[in-house]
């Protein structure tokens, strides 16, 4: 029979590691349950300070030790046992009987109950969006005042102890206790030659010497101040990618709360991503109903300004902003949210021609998300005008949504990140 001791310092609760082993074996469910997060609403509260997420309770269970129930005799001694000796027998647990309850009901279908697992901020982040990217990123320019990276340029004798070189420092070392031990040994060496050949009267003064050198010798010291080098690194500018996102979100009467609740739960989603992903980023949020309006980012999501639906100039403004705004330098991209429900097929054509003329040559990618209220919904005058868009332009994508389950899986074929 195996004894097994646990020699673990902290034995009542979950150690760090032990939890972080637990989570990477519940890395399947947890990503399996990310839809369901969204469905929640609970996404923007997650993103800012972590919480829970609930997973199947199958497989979650871990190891443990049980009692044996056929008998009572044990043929060994724990560790750390100060009540029970060799050959004592060790009373059963007690049996529980349990007590009567409500009455079960026979036609209740099997279900599986939920495990809820509590992840920190990074490791909720880190599961929605590790896989994600904004396409297109390739414009880089040198920005001398922000982005600096360190490059190593030899060594330097005084430094940080962070910054130490060991095997430098140790090789330094190595070089100066040879020399200078070479040198004493040949003193020595002379020494002892003359000592051989000195009159009596002089002996005294060399055997003095030599035992001087000798001394010099074992007192080398193996690391001296000289010794230490340290790595030396230089700030040298970098090319870096800057990139603006602007967020387009019809709020017109069309608008229901269904669509709305759609719309601002994609766009926190894509806000989050892009706060984790990114350093150098802008986010330029637009309302609009008849007319648009450049807002910040608590009044996107809990504005309560409705009218009429015009999509046209919530394009100009957006056309307008990145001319204004954002040189040929920055990486410009778009998402847009909407019914679909227009003013009339005339804006709708004209919101396609803005789209085709002004904006995709401004544009690393473009998104259309068409918010439905249910999956059978026809298409729109809005979603026919842009359909012959992505038969253009690669850099334009168009999507249905419906219910909340569907924006992760959407999002993620949206920000899907290029196997290179």
């Amino acid at each position: 029979m195996a004894n097994i001791i646990d020699r673990r310092k902290n034995t009542s609760g979950k150690s760090t590691g032990n939890r972080q082993r637990f989570i990477k074996r519940m890395e399947g469910h947890i990503r399996r349950a990310l839809p369901n997060v969204i469905s929640d609403g609970s996404i923007r509260d997650m993103g800012k300070k972590g919480g829970t997420i609930k997973v199947p309770i199958k497989g979650v269970s871990e190891p443990e030790f049980v009692y044996d129930h056929e008998t009572g005799k044990k043929e060994t001694v724990k560790p750390g046992n100060d009540i029970y000796t060799s050959g004592d027998r060790v009373k059963k647990p007690p049996k529980g009987k349990g007590s009567k309850g409500n009455k079960g009901s026979k036609d209740m279908e099997p279900t599986e109950d939920a495990f809820t697992i509590i992840l920190t901020k990074d490791e909720f982040l880190k599961y929605f969006f590790e896989d994600l990217e904004l396409p297109n990123m390739v414009k880089v320019f040198l920005d001398k005042l922000k982005r600096v990276k360190f490059k190593r340029a030899g060594y330097s004798n005084d430094g940080s102890p962070s910054k130490l070189n060991i095997v430098k420092s140790f090789t330094k070392s190595l070089g100066r206790r040879t020399g200078v031990s070479a040198v004493l040994k040949k003193k020595l060496k002379k020494l002892e030659e003359e000592l051989k050949n000195a009159k009596d009267e002089d002996k005294k003064e060399i055997e003095a010497k030599t035992v001087k050198v000798k001394k010099q010798l074992k007192t080398i010291p193996f690391l001296d101040t000289v010794d230490l080098k340290y790595n030396n690194f230089n700030p040298q500018p970098t090319p870096s990618s800057k990139a603006v996102m602007f967020c387009i979100m019809d709020v017109s009467a069309s608008m229901s709360k269904h669509h709305k609740s759609m719309a601002k739960r994609f766009y926190t989603l894509l806000y989050l991503f892009l706060m984790k992903a990114y350093e150098d980023v802008d986010v330029v949020f637009v309302r609009h109903h008849t007319e648009p309006k450049e807002v910040k980012e608590q009044e996107f999501f809990e504005g309560r300004e409705t009218g009429g639906t015009m999509v046209a100039p919530a394009l100009e403004l957006t056309s307008k902003i990145i001319d204004e705004r954002y040189s040929n330098e920055w990486n410009v991209y778009c998402c847009q949210t909407s019914d679909g429900d227009v003013w009339g097929t005339e804006d709708a054509v004209e919101s396609r021609n803005i789209i085709i003329n002004k904006l995709l040559d401004k544009l690393q990618y473009m998104a259309y998300i068409e918010i439905s209220e249910d999956a059978g919904d026809t298409n729109t005058d809005l979603w026919d005008a842009y359909k012959e868009i992505p038969q253009r332009m690669d850099s334009f994508q168009m999507t249905k949504l419906w219910q909340p389950r569907e924006i992760w899986p959407v999002f993620k074929k949206l920000f899907k990140k290029k196997v290179k």
